[in-house]
This record gives structure tokens, sequence and C-alpha cells, in this order.
């Protein structure tokens, strides 16, 4: 074969595939006590809502590999339940660690908003209580599923929390939005934990600012791995990272508030916070993080 004729035959097959996946096809279905996203037919998370666990959360987060970027929980940390959104020491009522009966965020609503074009919405609006108790906090979340091209696919997390009651936060490490990454993405295995500053694993990260972090790993050969933005639009912007070695990462406000006390909000107060979950193949310069939080922070 002539090997100009070979060359845009290739061009022209390269670019039919990019058109093909830039019409990706995003859908979201409700089944019993989870919603299902998938992406061109394949799971990529589902969205847990079941009144028997701690708090929503989603499971599997599958890369572009079709395998799990998070991890389920284990022995030592049953209360990391992959990618979630909880917080502990919250009027006495812990809304993050195992047992049920010491605080639970119940969803209340879960609607399928848009589907089966090149994002999925999902509107989820929730309740934080605890027996014997009046519950604290409602908060409404807008989940946006998007997969800008077949090496990446993104969750944005939009999340407004309203007192329903004057509310006390202690000071803990256990808050807010985070990941327990699956072990070939921890740095005890071998993998990558770095932030917006290049510092990286553990001891260099753990309470430093920084508007994202990317955890990333080898697996069957290839790297894939999970990234978190802050959008500076964010209380706290950006917010210190609680990071563990062992495959943690989660922007957390409240442990380090000042003069060591512990965070007051009055009721009818209300918090807005926005973050992108970037789900990709290749490190992070290879996934152009540092790029998309430029993006994402202007939007």
């Amino acid at each position: 074969m002539n090997k100009n004729i070979f060359l845009l035959l290739f061009i022209f097959a390269a670019c039919f595939h990019n058109a093909v996946f830039s019409q990706s096809k995003v859908t979201a279905e409700k089944l019993e006590d989870r919603i299902d996203i998938k992406i061109n037919g394949n799971l990529f998370t589902s969205y847990i809502l079941s009144e028997f666990e701690k708090y929503p959360f989603f499971y599997p987060v599958n890369g572009p590999s079709k395998a799990s970027v998070t991890s389920m929980r284990n022995a030592n940390y049953p209360h990391h339940s992959s990618l979630f959104f909880g917080c502990d020491r919250v009027n006495e009522g812990n809304y993050w660690q195992e047992g049920l009966e010491r605080g639970q965020i119940i969803s209340l609503r879960a609607d399928i908003t848009e589907t089966g074009g090149e994002k999925a919405v999902i509107v989820n609006e929730c309740i934080w209580r605890r027996p014997g108790a009046d519950a604290p906090i409602r908060d409404k979340r807008i989940i946006t599923i998007t997969a800008p091209s077949k090496e990446k696919y993104v969750i944005d997390f939009d999340v407004t929390m309203e007192m329903l009651m004057d509310v006390e936060i202690g000071k803990t490490n256990h808050s807010l939005f985070s990941a327990r990454v699956d072990p070939d993405l921890a740095v005890i295995n071998g993998g990558t934990m770095i932030n917006a500053e290049g510092e990286s694993g553990e001891k260099a990260t753990f309470g430093k600012r920084s508007p994202w972090m990317d955890c990333h790993g080898e697996r069957l050969g290839n790297t894939e791995g999970i990234a978190i933005l802050q959008h500076p639009s964010n209380e706290w912007y950006p917010a210190p990272w609680f990071t563990r070695d062992y495959g943690f990462f989660s922007p957390t406000p409240m442990n380090w508030p000042e003069n060591d006390k512990n965070m007051m909000f009055k009721k009818g107060a209300f918090i807005q916070l926005r973050y992108r979950v970037v789900v990709h193949t290749g490190d992070h310069k290879e996934a152009g993080i540092a790029r998309d939080f430029k993006e994402y922070a202007s939007e």
C-alpha cells in the first residue's frame, strides 16, 4: 500500500475514533438503593444510597482500565468507603466513622435530571441525623459526570450544607470530601501521592495547603490515577490535606482552626463547596492535572 494512502487512512481512523468518543454517552440509572453511571455502556461508578450505610458514597470508581481506582474498607479502616463526604465531631455526633447510632447521613431523595448525552446529572438531598437528637445539617448535592476523553473521566461534586441549628464542629482530621485509593495507587505499594506544588508522600503533604492532590500507580503494566481538585470559591480554600501513605487523601479544613478553637456555625448558615474528581490514565503530568485545575478554577 502506498505510504501516503496508509498515512491518510491512519489519520482518518484516529479522527473518527476521537470524534466518536467526543460524543460519549453518559447514562445514569437508578436501581433500588444505588445509581449506576455508565460511559459508553461500561460501568464507571455506582452512587450508593442505602439506608444501611453510614453515608452515600461512590463505589467502584473505575478508571479507563475498567478497574477501580478506589477501594472499599478493610479491617483497620472500616469507615473508609471509597469516595465519600462526611464529618466527625458534629454537635457530639459522628458522621464519618462506623456505627449508625453515632450519626448517619441519609439520602432523602435522589433525582436523575440528565442522562444519555455527554453528561449525567444527579441531584441528591441528604439529612444528617442520629437517634435522640435533632438533625444538625441538611445538604444538597449536584453530581455531574462527564468523559472528556477515553483516558479521563470526571465527577463534579457540588454540595451546599445548611445548618438546621447552631452547629459546633470539633477539631478533626475526619472531615468532608475524601478518597481511599486502591492499593495499587498507595505510596506504601510504590504509588505516588503528589500535590500541586510537587511535594509528594505523607510526610511532605500532611497539613499542607494545596489546590489539588493526585494519587497514581502502576497496574497491569499501565499507570492510572485519581485526583481531587478544590474549587477556589470554596470556604477555607485551599484547605490543608489529610494524607496517608497507605492510600488516603482528603482536603480537610476542620483540623486546623485558628487558636485551636472549634468551628461554630449559626442556624441558617450555608457552606457551599465544590470538588472535581479526575480519574485518568498516566501520571499527573501526562494526565494534565495542572491544566485541568486551571480550567476548573475559571468555571
